[in-house]
């Protein structure tokens, strides 16, 4: 894989223990254990984690900042959600927790339905929504980037605002960057034009390779004034010793969330957006896709990332994540459970065979 192939996992950010198989112990979201999570991450070969965003789970951006302080190399990427936060309030927050980290903070930009009226916060249809996420996005980075900014759209003003403290340009990186998904041709339009990276969830590579291609040429055909559309991969990866070992616990494990309809696994169970439509009727194509993408889990609850899932030896789920790398996948976020635990295995079995040595030594070193 090129030497910009960067390799994250996932920080259950959940009140409730046991999301998608994990242990379930008392103090399964204290700062200790998601801390122990963290520093896992960077003693076994990781970039950071996805830490993911709702009403109802502890506040995301709360959760990244502590865990950025008791770290060292760790990068947090944040799901956030626009309403849920002000432009210039969350532009602020993230220049700050960017500034205390030296640079280490990556968001992650969430438009998907949410219990909106707890929180105080409305939306109308699909356009609307989509449209108030690319003038959040918009306004978010010109106010990263200029000083004195005035803005005024259809969903959000600012008058002569200057963020403190300033961002410091790192190389090439001139601010956090925007991950974001959606399959929806609103969404699409949305990442084409004001989106740092595309994440997608774990098709097919025929379906990846599909979008993007129809992201490329939207970028053209919409004017893209930014730098060219990064893409990354979301999917569970269950990693073994050997491939029969791989697909024996995989088999059981659906076999588990089928008796109980997949209970603590599916975290979008609101209305299906379109991406998640896509996962679901991958069954339809047959069990197992590819050489080892296993469409099972989402008959029975399976939701998000947990609905397909890459499955096989280190070597198996590495060749299979090369080739995403080779339709133009720089951006992996995996994830399996029990998370603790599958951070070390994947991070020392698998991340060897995808990380160029030298980088990888060069990470363990800086986080020793």
């Amino acid at each position: 894989m090129s030497k910009n192939t960067e390799f994250l996992w996932y920080i259950p950010n959940h009140a409730e223990a046991g999301h998608r198989g994990d242990n379930v112990v008392d103090s399964h979201n204290s700062l200790d254990t998601l801390t122990s999570h963290a520093t896992a991450l960077e003693k076994h070969g990781w970039d950071g984690a996805l830490l993911g965003t709702g009403w109802g789970r502890p506040d995301t951006f709360t959760v990244a900042a502590a865990l950025t302080a008791r770290t060292t190399t760790f990068e947090p990427l944040i799901a956030i959600r626009p309403g849920y936060w002000r432009p210039a309030n969350f532009a602020s927050a993230a220049a700050t927790l960017d500034h205390l980290s030296e640079g280490r903070v990556r968001i992650n930009i969430v438009s998907g339905q949410d219990n909106l009226a707890a929180y105080g916060d409305e939306e109308g249809d699909q356009a609307h929504r989509y449209g108030r996420t690319k003038e959040f996005m918009r306004l978010v980075r010109r106010l990263w980037t200029e000083e004195n900014v005035t803005f005024e759209g259809e969903h959000f003003k600012v008058r002569g605002s200057t963020v403190v403290p300033r961002l410091k340009a790192r190389g090439e990186r001139l601010h956090p960057r925007f991950y974001f998904g959606g399959a929806s041709e609103a969404a699409e339009r949305v990442s084409a034009t004001e989106a740092d990276v595309q994440l997608f969830w774990g098709e097919p590579l025929d379906g990846v390779r599909e979008r993007i291609e129809r992201l490329n040429a939207l970028s053209t055909t919409l004017d893209r004034d930014l730098p060219p559309l990064e893409f990354g991969l979301r999917i569970t990866t269950l990693v073994r010793d050997t491939t029969e070992e791989a697909w024996a616990d995989a088999e059981a494990k659906v076999a588990e969330m089928a008796k109980s309809t997949g209970k603590g696994w599916d975290d979008h169970k609101r209305p299906v957006a379109v991406g998640q439509r896509r996962l679901l009727d991958l069954a339809e194509r047959g069990d197992v896709l590819d050489d080892n993408l296993y469409t099972a889990p989402g008959k029975f609850g399976g939701g998000g990332a947990g609905t397909t899932w890459l499955v096989g030896s280190a070597d198996d789920v590495a060749r299979s994540l090369k080739k995403y790398q080779d339709l133009g996948i720089t951006h992996f976020v995996l994830s399996d459970t029990p998370y603790l635990s599958e951070i070390k295995r994947q991070g020392d079995q698998l991340l060897p065979l995808l990380r160029p040595q030298a980088i990888r030594s060069e990470r363990l070193a800086r986080s020793a």
